[in-house]
């Protein structure tokens, strides 16, 4: 069987009403990225980053998965499919999708500050004074910036063996991310889905670009592989 592999970014959850990763003006819901996403932010005011997260988990609680989403489990019909996604919401899961790796974590999960192994399923807010079992502070399962991408290496692993490789809604600019494109063998189909590419076909061997939102491109190539 055949492999696909999907690298998704924010491009695909903000048609569900999930905000981008940054406003143009470098704010994310007018905080400073390193306020809120770094071990710095963290150790300075852990009640604001709490707070952060709370409210980003609030939000995930009351969208739905969209059609570029939904599209994509019909992929799992006929090829052995994985997602490698940047977003830390949930709706590739809610969508129905089998195998999903996260590369940046995720906010319906929270980890020991003590041990990065204990780490436990939580949709409600986080607070100061809520401790995993070895009575150590828990945080946000969020990979910030300045800290290692612990699933990296397995996503490297996976693209390597893709025999089509579709990227949807990113900016190719989020390293180690954007990176993976480059571990792709020779002459692999790329089909790279967003209504403002930042690549083009001189970029890439056997690229094809979709300039449209996730919600109307996915399908698309969904349902040209599938034919």
């Amino acid at each position: 069987m055949k492999k696909i592999v999907v690298l998704t970014g924010a491009g695909i959850s903000a048609e569900s009403g999930i905000k981008t990763f940054r406003d143009a003006d470098g704010l994310w819901e007018g905080h400073d990225i390193m306020e809120v996403a770094s071990p710095i932010g963290w150790n300075k005011n852990k009640e604001l980053v709490l707070d952060f997260y709370n409210k980003r988990r609030a939000q995930l609680l009351n969208v739905v998965p969209n059609n570029g989403h939904k599209a994509l489990v019909n992929l799992e019909k006929m090829y052995e499919t994985t997602i490698i996604t940047q977003n830390v919401d949930d709706l590739h899961e809610r969508a129905g999708s089998s195998n999903i790796v996260h590369l940046h974590g995720e906010l319906f999960k929270v980890r020991s500050t003590r041990n990065e192994n204990l780490v436990f399923n939580w949709t409600k807010d986080l607070n100061l004074g809520d401790l995993c079992p070895q009575s150590s502070q828990l945080r946000p399962h969020i990979v910030w910036f300045g800290e290692e991408v612990p699933m990296l290496d397995k996503a490297i692993e996976i693209t390597e063996k893709a025999d089509v490789l579709i990227i949807i809604g990113t900016s190719m600019q989020v390293y180690p991310a954007a990176n993976l494109v480059n571990y792709i063998k020779p002459n692999t189909p790329i089909y790279f889905i967003d209504p403002k590419p930042s690549i083009n076909k001189n970029d890439f061997n056997n690229l094809t670009i979709v300039a449209k939102p996730a919600s109307i491109g996915v399908p698309k190539i969904v349902n040209q592989l599938t034919l």
